[in-house]
């Protein structure tokens, strides 16, 4: 049983990224694919698919490398289950001095910290990706 779903999906790519592997595979679920959607667009990851392993629906994961060195430097989950972290519009501040994002689950879904100033949004502030 996972207890943070999120932190996992982010652990299982952080530890893919070291060891320089071109797919990983984390569970199914419908968090995890908006999460994923939005590291898409935004150009983290080069896409996903849903495939079937053992007769479990998994996410296989395509990570992205730039000669040679990983497009994402820092993966940061921000708010955890025992500490949650949320953030109103006014405060929702540049990540890295606009280098990174932070991505946020909102009443209108997850998206990131620009999207969400841009549609007068705030939320739960689940990671920070640089």
């Amino acid at each position: 049983m996972i207890i943070d779903p999120i932190g996992d999906l982010l652990t299982r790519i952080r530890n893919g990224q070291m060891r320089r592997t071109a797919k990983v595979n984390s569970p199914n679920s419908r968090l995890r694919v908006r999460l994923l959607d939005v590291l898409q667009e935004e150009g983290f990851i080069r896409g996903y698919a849903e495939v079937e392993v053992k007769g479990h629906k998994e996410l296989e994961i395509e990570l992205k490398y730039h000669e040679g060195e990983p497009v994402i430097r820092e993966l940061k989950r921000i708010s955890t289950p025992g500490r949650r972290v949320y953030s109103s519009v006014s405060d929702l501040k540049p990540h890295r001095q606009g280098l990174g994002v932070s991505i946020l689950s909102t009443p209108k879904g997850l998206m990131t910290d620009t999207t969400a100033k841009e549609k007068n949004v705030g939320g739960e502030v689940l990671c920070q990706v640089f």
